[in-house]
Formats: structure tokens, C-alpha cells, sequence
């Protein structure tokens, strides 16, 4: 009976965990396999999306405390994981698109900006 319980318990803390927010990957609202690092945030006002013939063209961005080689470091890593293949240290491409960022720094935060466009 005690380990039915346990077990019982358990399990519910197991699914409680899976639902916290935190614990999932967050994504731009934009473009739904693009992670949002850790400690950034999306600036949705500052994001857009145009569909054309030849493709499409988002752009993204996001805010916060990190370092620019946290920054560079995620997504360095991040975006090969995502089928995007590396040109440069800030250039991208997969599936005829090319994923660019830039990095910029305001004061005590950074902010980074995707541009993904038909290559």
C-alpha cells in the first residue's frame, strides 16, 4: 500500500514537472523552431513577417542580461542542432533560407536580431 502511494506520488511530480513553464523550451513567436535562449527575451514588437513567392522574410528579436559569448555560444551550438548549417559565425543556412543575427549591445543588456530570408 505505502509503495503504491510513493509511486502514485511520484508520478504526479513527474507530470507537474513536465508542465512547468520553465522547464520548456521557449520559442519566437514568429518562427516555431527558433529557441529563445535562456535570460533573453522576445521583443514581439520589434519582430515581422513578410510571405512572398520567393519565400519568406522574418525578422526577430529578443533582449537580456546575458554575455555576447553566452549568447554566441547557444546559438552556435543551438542552430546546427535545427538542421541549420553553419557559414559564418553568424550566418546560417538550411532548406534554401539563410538565418543571419546580429548582436548589439544596450548597456547593461543584449540584444540580438534574426533576419531569415530565401537564400
Amino acid at each position: 500500500m505505502r509503495r503504491t502511494l510513493f509511486l502514485a506520488l511520484v508520478m504526479a511530480g513527474v507530470s507537474l514537472a513536465g508542465q512547468h513553464p520553465s522547464a520548456q523550451a521557449a520559442f519566437f513567436s514568429q518562427v516555431e523552431d527558433l529557441p529563445i535562449m535562456p535570460g533573453l527575451e522576445e521583443v514581439v514588437d520589434e519582430g515581422m513577417v513578410f510571405d512572398k513567392p520567393e519565400g519568406r522574410i522574418v525578422e526577430v528579436v529578443a533582449i537580456g542580461a546575458v554575455s555576447r559569448q553566452a549568447i554566441m555560444a547557444f546559438y552556435g551550438s543551438t542552430l546546427p542542432e535545427l538542421g541549420w548549417k553553419q557559414e559564418s559565425s553568424t550566418d546560417y543556412a538550411r532548406s534554401g533560407e539563410v538565418l543571419r543575427f546580429r548582436v548589439d549591445n544596450r548597456g547593461d543588456e543584449f540584444t540580438i536580431r534574426f533576419t531569415i530570408a530565401p537564400h
